[in-house]
């Protein structure tokens, strides 16, 4: 593990239409080119999402499963997964790792601190939510 505030190479970061690629692919599951197309809100040229898809395939984001002619993407980590790894680098990269935390408490609604609240108590053995 890192020391705090020492540079590590963080979870890939993702541009514009590599997130779009991505939310197709943790929306609706594993998809050809085609299939991820046909479900963005534009109508990139098929190279663009291929060539897309190749670098989410290096970023160890998707899987790839060619099956004869066709090949099929999948997510290689979920949504939640790749966002709690985001969020962990952040923390790990920060000078005051729990001062980070308190202030991103602080700034949570309080929807999200409920929710907080209920799995710390779901999580201490002898209590109940």
């Amino acid at each position: 593990m890192s020391a705090p505030g020492v540079d590590r190479p963080g979870p890939p970061r993702l541009g514009a239409l590599e997130a779009q690629v991505m939310d197709v692919l943790w929306d609706h599951g594993d998809a050809t080119v085609r299939e991820v197309i046909e479900r963005l809100p534009t109508d990139p040229a098929y190279t663009t999402i291929a060539t897309v898809l190749t670098h989410l395939g290096r970023k160890r984001l998707v899987t790839v499963d060619r099956q004869g002619r066709s090949t099929r993407y999948a997510a290689r980590v979920s949504r939640q997964e790749h966002d709690a790894d985001l969020m962990g680098h952040v923390l790990e990269a920060s000078r005051d790792r729990a001062a980070s935390i308190l202030h991103f408490v602080e700034s949570m609604p309080d929807d999200d601190l409920d929710l907080l609240r209920e799995y710390l108590a779901r999580r201490e053995p002898g209590r109940s939510p």
